[in-house]
């Protein structure tokens, strides 16, 4: 749903899984983006991690898959998202994660855009790779707040859904959410204030000392910590 979650997972992806292309494109990639797409569309294989830049007006040919983490904010967004598979009489899949609260969507898919859709069984002997993703987090400041802004930023696009009678901020479990993008510790930011999470275990590590892998970044990091001072 955002420019920051693409930036996180993109760079998750690229670290667990191996022998696969990864590659990342949003919106605000102005310049670089046809460049990507490009290199993209020649791969014989890969992965393509994006924002909703890519729901439309684009054809790739032979994409198996369409993976939907996040739920279009648009009911046309998802058919449009849809449709960059099975093309010109080629097969193809769709598939959008949805939590229990918000199994209605398939339903108001279903009378809003005649689009029908059927359960798929949970894959059974899943890896967990949250604990992997952590330990990248602790080794590489970046990783660390690129992942803080892809969780807010998540949670910001929830707020904002235009179906917000099915997705409802005041029902997510926000401890289940942290843990799910592999989180240090919980953000600092509006929607939370006031909350206590005692489903979400910090990390006891003091976070201000995780250090940039880049060590230009590492360096201004430091300077501005001892103007502070």
């Amino acid at each position: 749903s955002t420019c920051a979650c693409v930036e996180y997972y993109g760079k998750a992806l690229e670290s667990l899984i191996k022998q696969v292309k990864i590659m990342s494109i949003h919106g605000k990639m102005k310049h670089k983006r046809n460049k990507i797409f490009t290199e993209f569309r020649k791969l014989p294989g890969g992965i393509l991690v994006c924002t909703d830049v890519m729901a439309r007006g684009i054809d790739i040919p032979e994409v198996h898959w369409v993976l939907q983490y996040d739920p279009p904010s648009s009911a046309s967004a998802f058919v449009h998202r849809c449709g960059r598979t099975a093309r010109i009489g080629n097969m193809g899949s769709a598939l959008v994660f949805l939590l229990p609260m918000e199994e209605s969507y398939v339903n108001f898919l279903s009378i809003n855009q005649k689009c029908p859709m059927q359960e798929m069984k949970l894959q059974t002997n899943v890896l967990d790779l949250l604990p992997k993703l952590k330990s990248m987090a602790l080794a590489d400041r970046a990783v660390f707040e690129k992942g803080m802004k892809a969780f807010v930023s998540h949670v910001q696009a929830y707020a904002k859904h235009e179906c917000n009678l099915i997705f409802r901020i005041k029902d997510l479990d926000f401890a289940s959410l942290a843990r799910g993008f592999a989180l240090l510790k919980m953000p600092k930011m509006p929607e939370l204030k006031g909350k206590c999470f005692p489903d979400f275990t910090p990390v006891t590590v003091n976070t201000d000392s995780i250090s940039f892998k880049d060590k230009n970044r590492e360096k201004q990091r430091q300077k501005k910590l001892e103007e502070q001072r």
